[in-house]
């Protein structure tokens, strides 16, 4: 990624308030860029957005995606060159209590999103972000290529594998023409500090390590891509600059780990435990658990030799750099520290 591309390009980022979304608003306005965001009022309380104090460095308009007039106003408003979509329901156990607001937030959030696009003539990169649960699991030993069939079995992950459809239908239909570049990047898991989301094992592990308590483990034997946040917000942010310069380069793109970090949940639990014993000098253990919860599959791997060959883009940070990455910024939040700073910090470290 060219950082000097960034410098004075108006960026709009939506679901900018969640924990990815602060992530890449702290990376863009490091590199010059002039960021905005559309999205709901941060979803967990704490929230990253609100501890970091990213809002008083960018426009923050606080709307519903699936409000595509306030949506489409917002953006022929600002105009921006390049749009990042990031807002979603991305918990699967809460899509199955909720499938109707899932599939309205993911699918029509899709195409409200693309509608707005198609209103406001300066854009010319849109990335959709969706999930490497796109696709039909059939718990392969190996990674899914992004010709793949897409059939997610759970309503978040159907309505990603939707949300796919309908990114790939407005680019035949509307945008080739017109010459703006749409992909959709298709990520694996990601851990980082800041991310108070209930339901994800990192931030369940956080919350109990720091309570001195054992870390209690449902499905230790799955299988999932992990990786540490600023990963896949680069490949993104690479995505969307390389199909600016090169329209011909848009198109459906894994983003992943390398194969030697796709772990199980109960190694990176116990890589975890490991990391935090280190900086903190406890004994933080972790114990299997099943509390019966909805299917979820178990083995899931994606192969990114695409974006690797097409963009150039590859993972830096091994599983255990993440860990310790992310355990140094909880480390610094509960201590009472600048996690703004710790935050600029590692960004400066990972892409400068």
């Amino acid at each position: 990624m060219g950082y000097d591309f960034y410098k004075g390009k108006k960026v709009f980022i939506t679901g900018h308030t969640g924990f990815k979304g602060t992530w890449i608003c702290k990376m863009l306005l490091s590199m010059g860029a002039e960021v905005s965001g559309y999205s709901l009022t941060p979803p967990t309380a704490p929230a990253l957005f609100d501890i970091c104090g990213a809002q008083k460095d960018m426009l923050s308009v606080i709307g519903d995606i699936r409000d595509r007039e306030l949506l489409c106003s917002t953006m022929q408003r600002i105009k921006p060159d390049i749009v990042i979509h990031m807002a979603a329901q991305p918990i699967v156990r809460e899509s199955y209590k909720n499938p109707v607001y899932t599939y309205e937030t993911n699918v029509m959030g899709t195409v409200n999103l693309l509608e707005a696009v198609r209103s406001c003539d300066s854009v010319r990169s849109v990335v959709n972000v969706t999930t490497d649960k796109v696709y039909l699991n059939r718990e392969w030993q190996w990674g899914y290529r992004e010709n793949e069939e897409l059939n997610g079995s759970d309503p978040y992950s159907n309505s990603k594998s939707c949300s796919e459809l309908v990114t790939s239908c407005y680019k035949k239909s509307f945008f080739n023409e017109r010459g703006t570049a749409v992909s959709s990047c298709r990520a694996g898991n990601v851990i980082g500090g800041g991310d108070f989301a209930p339901d994800r094992i990192i931030p369940d592990c956080i919350r109990a390590a720091h309570k001195g308590e054992d870390i209690i483990v449902r499905n230790p034997h799955s299988t999932r891509p992990y990786q540490h946040v600023l990963e896949p917000l680069t490949a993104y942010l690479t995505v969307a600059q390389r199909q600016y310069e090169d329209p011909s380069l848009a198109d459906s793109y894994n983003v992943g780990p390398e194969e030697r970090d796709c772990r199980t949940t109960g190694e990176l639990v116990t890589l975890f435990c490991e990391s935090w014993n280190r900086f903190h000098g406890t004994d933080i253990k972790w114990k299997h658990l099943s509390d019966g919860g909805p299917h979820e599959a178990n083995f899931l791997k994606l192969d990114c030799s695409k974006i690797k060959a097409v963009i150039g883009w590859r993972p830096r940070l091994s599983i255990e750099e993440a860990l310790d990455k992310t355990v140094e910024w909880s480390n610094a939040y509960y201590s009472g520290e600048n996690v703004s700073e710790c935050m600029e910090r590692q960004i400066g470290e990972f892409i400068f």
